[in-house]
């Protein structure tokens, strides 16, 4: 199963159709606000403003889940971002990722790339997964992981020719 099955939405409600980013590598996180590392946000950025051109792009997923850190809406979420890091890549959904409410894609997610003992869980926010052009999942970082962490294996993703 790849990530383009799945179903989500824009920080505002709209449908955000994953198909069309087909091809692309994809940066899926659950974000927050108040979180000692909501800072990446600006390292997300500056990786999404790097690679952007070579068919790259984050999606940005509010999570209130982990010690209530992102009590916000979506919206409010999203105008954060923008005010304070001047994040430009998607800003998703307001989502649950762990329990029987978790968003679908990040349940796909958790079982394609299973943490730290091969838990699917996930512990914390600002856990990120790592997609190929072929829409399955490279890999899974945990929260504390850098740009300079994820640069590696997003340039060799990014040097994989996509094949339909």
């Amino acid at each position: 199963m790849h990530i383009y099955t799945q179903e989500c939405r824009t920080y505002s409600g709209e449908a955000f159709n994953l198909r069309a980013l087909r091809g692309q590598v994809l940066l899926v996180t659950n974000v927050a606000s108040r979180c000692g590392y909501t800072p990446q946000l600006a390292e997300l950025e500056g990786l999404y403003r790097r690679y952007r051109d070579q068919g790259f792009t984050v999606l940005a997923f509010p999570c209130n889940q982990f010690a209530r850190q992102s009590p916000e809406s979506a919206q409010e979420f999203a105008d954060f971002c923008e005010r304070r890091y001047s994040v430009t890549f998607p800003v998703m959904e307001k989502v649950r990722v762990n329990g029987h409410q978790a968003h679908p894609l990040f349940l796909m997610l958790r079982r394609q790339a299973p943490g730290l003992l091969a838990s699917t869980s996930i512990k914390w926010n600002f856990t990120k997964f790592l997609i190929g052009r072929d829409g399955q999942v490279i890999c899974r970082f945990g929260p504390q992981a850098a740009s300079q962490a994820i640069k590696p294996r997003l340039e060799t993703a990014l040097d994989t020719p996509f094949s339909a």
